[in-house]
């Protein structure tokens, strides 16, 4: 029979909050099994709903199936232990039911928990993205390995190797004290702000944009954003940043997939309330006295969500660039400072601090030289333009250029 639509949907919202709450639990290190019982909670509903019709109730049914399940194993897991030790319990305790609270506060607070869990100091960062993607957003492991443009076999180590940390730390579900929070906090904005750029700056062979990644990071943020504890400059200041970029969606890309550059966008397409959202955050982001590199960024987003070309605009994204490198400097950074500097002083200028980058192992690079020497020399343009499509990684990327250097035949 064919699948209805609504199995998946309910799999990408309802997977990560039941594994949420199994794990806090039963314990970090049983990690692996709260995700077991999610999964066969879902495949038995694979199984049953096409025969037997969708239930009235599907989430309350998965719930329910989850519960049952989740004793299930807890009854096993206590018979096995008890047999391994030789220890005795009265009756009572034997066929005491743990209480499985799947209302919508303790999902919340699970998910919130689970999210400082797997964001744990010890865990590497790349690693705590893809524990972020499995555990909290639900995604599978095909998907996150399209992600990081890598095999199942690596996430699955990957994946392993993080679980087994989590257990040899013996880390605790639950929101860190108030001495470490902050500490733990950017190591959380961290990961939420990789997961999103794992999905803007998409490097999927199929893909310009993942909304998918954008839109969980943007969920999770939001969490942050409604705990007293963790509702803090940095995190309504991200929020801010991601409401911008997400505003810009729909005009990010065509008809065919093909990505389309902010100066071709067509603004009616843009967001509005998102753009009123993101700059109601970043409102309340500078009620701190901390300025980070998300207060930068989203000041940076803010003014690229006003179309018209004024000085005013360029000079002023061209300073937050410049503050934001001292504050924290990347190379992307660095590059796209140089697009602002030629806007506000002028692509002669910009093609000489460009060229000090040397960022000559990334196409991006190449393809700013090219737009810069375009009406300056174009025969070192389209060098530049030919230089970026042989370090293209991606069909899109790659389409892009092409298009770039028809232009001078």
């Amino acid at each position: 029979m064919e699948q209805s639509p609504l199995l998946p949907h309910l799999f990408r919202t309802e997977f990560s909050r039941i594994s949420a709450v199994l794990t806090r639990l039963l314990g970090v290190e049983h990690l692996e099994a709260a995700e077991d019982i999610a999964s066969e909670t879902f495949l038995l509903a694979l199984e049953t709903w096409p025969y037997k019709g969708i239930p009235d109730n599907p989430t309350a049914w998965l719930y329910t199936v989850a519960k049952n399940k989740a004793r299930n194993h807890f009854h096993r897991h206590q018979l096995f232990t008890k047999k391994i030790v030789d220890q005795l319990y009265d009756e009572s305790e034997e066929s005491a039911d743990p209480e499985i609270d799947l209302s919508e506060q303790n999902i919340t607070d699970s998910q919130l928990q689970m999210l400082f869990a797997v964001c744990h100091p010890s865990i590497p960062r790349e690693a705590q993205v893809g524990l972020a993607l499995r555990t909290l957003c639900g995604f599978g492991i095909d998907e996150i390995a399209t992600a990081f443009l890598t095999n199942k076999e690596t996430i699955n180590k990957r994946l392993y190797r993080a679980r087994e940390k989590l257990r040899q730390e013996q880390v605790a579900i639950e929101l860190p004290s108030e001495t470490e929070i902050d500490q733990r906090l950017d190591a959380v904005l961290t990961t939420l702000y990789l997961l999103f750029s794992e999905g803007y700056y998409s490097e999927s062979h199929d893909a310009v944009l993942r909304e998918d990644l954008c839109l969980e990071a943007m969920r999770l943020c939001y969490l942050l954003r409604e705990n007293e504890r963790t509702n803090q400059p940095p995190v309504n200041a991200l929020l801010a940043l991601m409401c911008f970029h997400a505003s810009r969606f729909p005009a990010r890309r065509n008809a065919n997939g093909e990505l389309v550059l902010y100066h071709e966008q067509d603004e009616s397409l843009w967001n509005q309330e998102l753009i009123t959202k993101g700059a109601w955050y970043l409102q309340q982001a500078s009620q701190g006295s901390h300025l980070t590199k998300y207060h930068l960024e989203a000041s940076i987003a803010y003014w690229h969500t006003i179309k018209a070309d004024t000085p005013e605009k360029w000079e002023t994204i061209l300073q937050l660039y410049n503050r934001l490198l001292q504050l924290e400097y990347s190379p992307i950074a660095a590059l796209n400072r140089t697009y602002a500097l030629a806007q506000a002083n002028g692509k002669a200028e910009a093609i000489r601090e460009a060229e000090k980058l040397q960022l000559t192992s990334t196409p991006y690079y190449y393809t700013l030289l090219g737009e810069l020497y375009r009406e300056i020399d174009s025969h070192k343009a389209r060098q530049h333009f030919e230089k970026a499509l042989q370090l293209a990684k991606t069909q899109v990327d790659k389409q892009h250029i092409l298009k770039k250097i028809a232009t001078f035949e």
